[in-house]
C-alpha cells in the first residue's frame, strides 16, 4: 500500500529505495538505460539548470516527444517545484497557442532535434511570439562540472532532495489539455494525489513487478501516456522503454521483441496497426496489453488473440480522472465491457430522455481532477461540480453497468443523433462499418436535417463504400434501419489527433467543404 500523503518525487525515492539505486528503470531509442540513480541525478542537474530561467511554482510548456530528456524535464520541473504543461505538439501552431493562454504559460521548453525532425519549425516560429522558447540544447550546454558534481551529492540523499521543492500532495503536478475532440481543448489540473492515487487504484488490481518492461510508445502528453505509461512504471520499479511515436507500425513490434517486453499500452487504432505489420512472434514475451482512449474493436481483439495469443486488457478513463476510470484485469476480464470501476470511485448514473439503452455515468473520487482552465477564463481554476454537488465530474459518457459491476460504453453524451426522436449512437455506427470493412477507419458525423431534426453520414477509407453493404450487416446482426447512415463518404484519410483518436471536429469540416 502507498501513503496518500506523498508527492510524485516522495514516490520516486521510495521505489529507488525498495528497488535500489542501481535498478535500470528508463531506456529509449539511443539504448542507454538509466538506474534509478542516474534518473535522479540527470533530473536534478536539469532541473536546477532550468530553475534558473524560471520562477518558483511556475507552470511550463514541455513540447517534447517520448524520450529519456523529456522524462529527465519532467521529473527535473517535479523536484525543483514547478509544474510540466505538457502540450500536444500534433495540433499546429493555433492549437500550441490556446493552450498556453488557457494555461496563462509564458515559458516552453523543447529541443531543437526534435523541432527539426517533427518539422515543427513553423509552428515554433509562431509559439515563440508568444511565450519565450527554453531549448534543452541550450540548457545541457550551460551545465558546467561543479553543477554535475553537487547534483551527484545531493542526489544520493533522500532529505537533500526533498528540500530542493517545497510542493505538497494536494499541489499542482502537471497540466494536460483534453483531446480537443470535441472543440477547444481545456486544461486540466491534476494533483501529486490524483495521480498517486490513481497508480494505486491500478497497482491494486494488476500486479507488475521489477522484472517488468513495459513499451510506451504513446505521447506524455496523453494522460493514459504519462500516468500509466510513464509514472506508474517509473514509481513501481518497472523498466520503461520510451518510443517516440505510436505510428510507426513496423517498428514497435520490432522494438518489442528486443527489449523482450512485457507489457505494452496502446489504442485500438495503434494495437490494428501493429497486429498488421508485426510478425506472430514479435510480441511472445507480452504478459500484459493494456488499451485505452478510445472503444477496443472486437476484429482487433480477436486478432490479438488468433495471431499472437496475446489478451488485450480493454480500460476506460478520461484526461480529468488521472486517467484510470475502469479496467479489465487478468483475473476480471469480460471483452466488450472496459472492466470494473477502480476502487474508491462512487458513481451515479442519470437518465438521458429519448435514451433506452444507457444512462449518462457521474463520478467522484481522489483521482479526480483538481479542475479545469478554460480559453475564455485563462489561468482560473474551474473546480468540478455537477448537480450532485462539489467534486462529482460528469463524464458525458453514456454507460451501462451490470449486477457484477462491468461497464460497457454506449458511446459519448455528444456522439449521438437525434433522428425523429430516437436516440442513435454514432460509435455504434463506426462498430458497425468496421464490420464490414475491418481494414479502414471509419467516422460517423451527425448534420442537422430538415425533415428529422439530423442525419448520420459515415465517413470511410474505404474507395467505392456502399451503402447497401452496411444495410445488409445491419440485417444480419438485427439492427435497426435508423443506424444505417443516409449517405457515406469515401475520404482518403481519417483525420487523426495524436492521441490516435479520431478527430471529430477536422472530419466534420472536411464534411463541409
Amino acid at each position: 500500500t502507498s501513503r496518500r500523503d506523498q508527492t510524485l518525487v516522495d514516490k520516486l525515492l521510495e521505489a529507488r529505495k525498495i528497488h535500489g539505486g542501481k535498478h535500470l528503470v528508463a531506456e529509449d531509442i539511443n539504448r542507454t538505460p538509466l538506474s534509478y540513480n542516474a534518473l535522479i541525478t540527470k533530473s536534478l542537474v536539469l532541473g536546477r539548470q532550468l530553475a534558473k530561467h524560471t520562477e518558483d511554482n511556475e507552470t511550463i510548456g514541455v513540447l517534447l516527444p517520448g524520450t529519456l530528456a523529456t522524462v529527465a524535464t519532467f521529473w527535473g520541473l517535479q523536484i525543483t517545484g514547478r509544474s510540466p504543461a505538457m502540450l500536444n505538439y500534433t495540433v499546429g501552431a493555433k492549437g500550441m497557442i490556446s493552450a498556453c493562454e488557457t494555461a496563462v504559460l509564458k515559458r516552453v521548453i523543447t529541443s531543437r532535434n526534435f523541432i527539426q525532425k517533427a518539422k515543427l519549425e513553423d509552428a515554433l516560429n509562431t509559439l515563440s511570439k508568444q511565450v519565450e522558447i527554453i531549448y534543452l540544447e541550450d540548457a545541457a550546454k550551460k551545465i558546467g562540472l561543479l553543477a554535475k558534481l553537487s547534483g551527484l551529492f545531493i542526489s544520493r540523499f533522500d532529505s537533500l532532495l526533498r528540500l530542493q521543492s517545497k510542493k505538497q500532495p494536494q499541489d499542482r503536478a502537471v497540466v494536460l489539455f483534453t483531446s480537443g475532440s470535441e472543440g477547444t481543448p481545456k486544461g486540466v489540473v491534476l494533483s501529486h494525489q490524483n495521480l498517486l492515487s490513481n497508480i494505486q487504484q491500478l497497482i491494486s488490481r494488476i500486479d507488475f513487478n521489477g522484472s517488468d518492461v513495459a513499451l510506451n510508445a504513446l505521447p506524455l502528453f496523453h494522460s493514459f501516456g504519462m500516468t500509466a505509461g510513464m509514472i506508474m512504471p517509473l514509481t513501481a520499479g518497472v523498466r520503461v522503454f520510451f518510443y517516440p511515436s505510436p505510428l510507426h507500425y513496423r517498428v514497435v513490434p520490432e522494438v518489442a521483441y528486443d527489449i523482450n517486453a512485457t507489457i505494452l499500452f496502446g489504442t485500438n487504432t495503434f494495437l490494428a496497426g501493429y497486429a498488421r505489420f508485426a510478425d506472430a512472434y514479435d510480441f511472445y514475451s507480452l504478459r500484459y496489453v493494456f488499451a485505452g482512449a478510445e472503444k477496443l474493436q472486437s476484429e482487433v481483439r480477436t486478432l490479438w488473440q488468433d495471431k499472437f495469443g496475446v489478451r488485450i486488457f480493454e480500460g476506460y478513463g478520461a484526461t480529468e480522472t488521472s486517467p484510470v476510470l475502469a479496467g479489465n484485469t487478468p483475473m476480471d476480464n469480460r471483452p466488450g465491457t472496459v472492466g470494473r470501476l477502480m476502487e474508491g470511485i462512487e458513481y451515479r448514473l442519470q437518465k438521458i430522455p429519448g435514451l433506452d439503452d444507457g444512462q449518462r455515468l457521474q463520478v467522484r473520487g481522489p483521482n479526480i481532477m483538481q479542475g479545469y482552465l478554460l480559453h475564455d477564463n485563462p489561468g482560473v481554476l474551474i473546480p468540478p461540480e455537477t448537480e450532485l454537488g462539489k467534486g462529482w465530474y460528469d463524464t458525458g459518457d453514456i454507460v451501462n453497468i451490470d449486477a457484477e459491476g462491468f461497464v460497457s460504453i454506449c458511446g459519448r453524451a455528444k456522439r449521438f443523433a437525434k433522428i425523429a426522436g430516437e436516440m442513435v449512437s454514432l460509435t455504434s455506427v463506426e462498430v458497425l462499418a468496421s464490420k464490414v470493412w475491418p481494414d479502414a477507419l471509419h467516422a460517423a458525423i451527425s448534420i442537422p436535417d430538415e425533415r428529422k431534426g439530423e442525419q448520420i453520414v459515415l465517413l470511410t477509407e474505404i474507395e467505392n463504400a456502399q451503402r447497401k453493404a452496411l444495410q445488409k450487416q445491419a440485417k444480419t446482426d438485427g439492427i435497426g434501419e435508423i443506424n444505417v447512415p443516409r449517405t457515406v463518404q469515401s475520404i482518403k484519410k481519417i483525420p487523426l489527433l495524436g492521441t490516435g483518436k479520431i478527430d471529430y471536429v477536422a472530419a466534420a469540416k472536411r464534411l463541409q467543404s
